[in-house]
C-alpha cells in the first residue's frame, strides 16, 4: 500500500490510496477502513478485466489468457483510491497532468463530478468522459500499445478539478509481471510485420516511468 498527497495550486491537487493486489497477499497491511471493500472490488473486477484484455489480445494463436499468459498479463494489480478536494480557482489547478498510464487496460471507476478527460484524434483538443451510473471506463496503457506493435495507442488523459464538488475515483491498472519481459507479442502479429518496439524488463521499464514521470506519450519511447 502506498499514499501520496499533492497539493499545489499551480500544479495538482490530489490524495491517493494505492492497494497492490499482488500473489503475495499484503491486504493484511492495508488500511482497515476500506481493506474489506477494495478486496471485493477486486473478486468482482478482475474477471471483467482479464475478459476484455482476451478480447483486445485475441488472434490466430491467441483464444484465452490460461496460466502461461496469466502472469505476463495479469501480473500485477493495483487499485487506486484518488481524492480530488475542490479548488476555488480550477483554472491554476490540475488534479492529473497530462499523460499516458504505464499498464495494459485501467478500469476506473468513478462518481458523478465528472473531470477526466481524454484527448481526441483531431489536434489538441480534449474530450470530457461524462461519467454514466453504474458504468466503469475502460482506457488502454502502453503496455497493451507496446505488446500489440502499435495496432493500439495508449490514450493520453487529464483530471480536472471541480470549484465546488469533490470528485472520487478508483482506478484498477492491470500491468505485467514485475520481472518479465515485455515486448511485442510475436503471436499477436501478421507474416512479414516489423517490431516497433523491442523487449525489455518490465522492472526496467517500471523503473523509468516512476522515475521520469513522462508527459504525454513520451514513455513508450523507452522501448
Amino acid at each position: 500500500m502506498q499514499h501520496t498527497s499533492s497539493l499545489n495550486c499551480q500544479l495538482k491537487k490530489r490524495d491517493s490510496i494505492k492497494h497492490g493486489c499482488n500473489l503475495q497477499n499484503d491486504s493484511n497491511l492495508w488500511p482497515p477502513q476500506a481493506r474489506y471493500q477494495v478486496l471485493e472490488y477486486q473478486k468482482w473486477v478482475k474477471p471483467l478485466a482479464k475478459k476484455l484484455l482476451e478480447v483486445l489480445l485475441k488472434g490466430p494463436n491467441v483464444n484465452e489468457i490460461d496460466e502461461s499468459l496469466e502472469p505476463l498479463l495479469m501480473g500485477t494489480i493495483n487499485i487506486t483510491m484518488n481524492y480530488y478536494p475542490p479548488c476555488p480557482n480550477p483554472s491554476i489547478t490540475m488534479g492529473a497532468h497530462r499523460h499516458c498510464d504505464g499498464s495494459y487496460i485501467i478500469l476506473l471507476f468513478q462518481d458523478d463530478t465528472g473531470g477526466l478527460y481524454v484527448q481526441g484524434t483531431k489536434g489538441d483538443n480534449w474530450i470530457h468522459v461524462n461519467p454514466i451510473k453504474g458504468a466503469l471506463t475502460a482506457n488502454i496503457g502502453d503496455l497493451l500499445q507496446i505488446m500489440r506493435n502499435d495496432r493500439y495507442k495508449s490514450i493520453e488523459h487529464c483530471v480536472a478539478v471541480d470549484s465546488s464538488k469533490v470528485r472520487i475515483s478508483v482506478p484498477l491498472f492491470v500491468n505485467a509481471i514485475f520481472d518479465g519481459v515485455i515486448g511485442p507479442f510475436t503471436q499477436m502479429m501478421k507474416d512479414g510485420e516489423k517490431l516497433v518496439y523491442k523487449y525489455v524488463l518490465h522492472s526496467d521499464y517500471w523503473d523509468y516511468f516512476y522515475r521520469k514521470r513522462p508527459s504525454g506519450k513520451s514513455i513508450t519511447r523507452f522501448c
